[in-house]
Order: structure tokens, then C-alpha cells, then sequence
């Protein structure tokens, strides 16, 4: 049977991941945040020593990622890695400088894509990233590109990330966004960009709410499944 997939694209900062959640719990469908994937390699990385860029060595872990997702009685989100939880070390800017350097490896993308697709379960599959529309799900039959200004996208990830109670720079914030902006979408490996029949919504100066409104409705002219 066909699993119904909708695709949420976007660089960093633009709410993509925020979107996807609340879409999926309103559909009540499964969630796919493929970014933690490749964070989670990243810091695997880390904790076994391996240089950046050793791919191999990357990819090996990708193929045997120990990672759980769950949730706690409070209803936030709980990441384990090995076993240890990872949860704020995952979402710091420096998790996501090493996840766009890992995901720019050849060998880790193969490695995770397998496992990315088979997430794609009934009654449906709400995935954010950075190619879900392009190279995981290109027949997802509803594909979004979620993009934002620059400073609106910095100006977000510095609440988000203060609100966890993490330090942040703002000016720092901004030069990391446009640099990861760039990596990701010059690399020769499934660049950032949105696929040719995605919808494009620009959030800036949007409530998330909106946004999340826009995506449902996207979905209810689309996607029979998603009322």
C-alpha cells in the first residue's frame, strides 16, 4: 500500500521542523526529522573521535545509528543516542555546523536513505528536511519548500535556542545561517533547493499557526487521507 508523504523542505531557521510537527499531530501521522538523523551521525562522530572528514568512518555509524525519538510525560521531545540522551546537545549550532558537513558526504546520505524511507508508514508520513521532496520521497504526492529572510531566520533559532536555556550570539547565529546556507546548497550531493512541483511559502513575518494552515489545507486538496 502507498503511505501518503508530505514532503516539508527548507534551510535552517525556517520553521520547517516546527511545521512538520504540528502538521503531523494534527493529522495525527508519523514524523520524519531527518535533520536529527544526520546530527546524530555527527555527534557519533564526536564521541568515537573520528576526524570531520572521515566519510567512511561517518558512514559506518550511519549504517548502525543506535538513536531513539521519544517523548516524555511532559510531551517534549527526548533524543537517545547509544543510549544517552542527547536531547539539548543535538540542537545546539554547533551539532548543526557538524550535521551540514556530515550530510554533505556521499556515503552517510546512502547510508541513512534507506532508514529515512522506512519511516513512511499508514497513515502517513510528515517529513522535514532539506531533501525529502528531491531525492528521499520525490513522489510525495505534496511537497513544500518552507523558506524565510536570513535575519528572520536567525532572530528565530536565537529564541529557540535561549528558550532551552542554551547560550546564543545573534550576529554569530546569522553569519552560521548564511554560511550553512551556502554548504547546503552548493553541495554536489543533494543540494538544498526545492523540488520542481513543490509549493513555496515564504514565512517571514507569518505566525507559525498560518503556516501550519497553509500546509493543511495544501494537503486537503491533494492528499485524500489528509482530513
Amino acid at each position: 500500500m502507498d503511505v501518503p508523504v508530505i514532503a516539508i523542505d527548507g534551510p535552517s531557521g525556517s520553521g520547517k521542523g516546527t511545521v512538520a510537527r504540528l502538521v503531523a499531530d494534527r493529522l495525527g501521522w508519523h514524523l520524519l526529522d531527518s535533520g536529527a538523523l544526520y546530527r546524530l551521525v555527527a555527534l557519533a562522530g564526536t564521541s568515537r573521535g573520528l576526524a570531520g572528514d572521515d566519510e567512511a568512518g561517518h558512514a559506518a555509524l550511519a549504517s548502525a545509528l543506535d538513536a531513539r525519538f521519544e517523548t516524555d510525560p511532559g510531551g517534549n521531545e527526548r533524543v537517545l543516542l547509544g543510549g544517552r540522551e542527547v536531547t539539548l546537545e543535538l540542537r545546539t549550532e554547533t551539532a548543526g555546523a557538524a550535521a551540514s558537513r556530515v550530510a554533505s558526504m556521499p556515503l552517510v546520505r546512502s547510508a541513512l536513505l534507506g532508514r529515512q524511507r522506512g519511516y513512511a508508514e499508514p497513515p502517513g508520513l510528515v517529513a522535514d528536511g532539506r531533501d525529502m521532496g528531491t531525492v528521499v520521497f520525490p513522489g510525495a504526492p505534496l511537497k513544500v519548500y518552507l523558506t524565510a529572510s536570513a535575519e528572520e531566520r536567525a532572530l528565530r533559532r536565537h529564541k529557540q535556542l535561549k528558550g532551552k536555556g542554551l547560550t546564543a550570539n545573534l550576529a554569530d547565529l546569522s553569519q552560521e545561517i548564511q554560511e550553512r546556507d551556502r554548504r547546503d546548497s552548493t553541495r554536489p550531493v543533494a543540494p538544498l533547493r526545492p523540488a520542481s512541483d513543490a509549493f513555496i511559502i515564504d514565512s517571514t513575518g507569518i505566525p507559525v499557526e498560518a503556516v501550519v494552515d497553509r500546509v493543511l489545507a495544501l494537503a486537503s486538496s491533494r492528499i485524500p487521507a489528509a482530513h
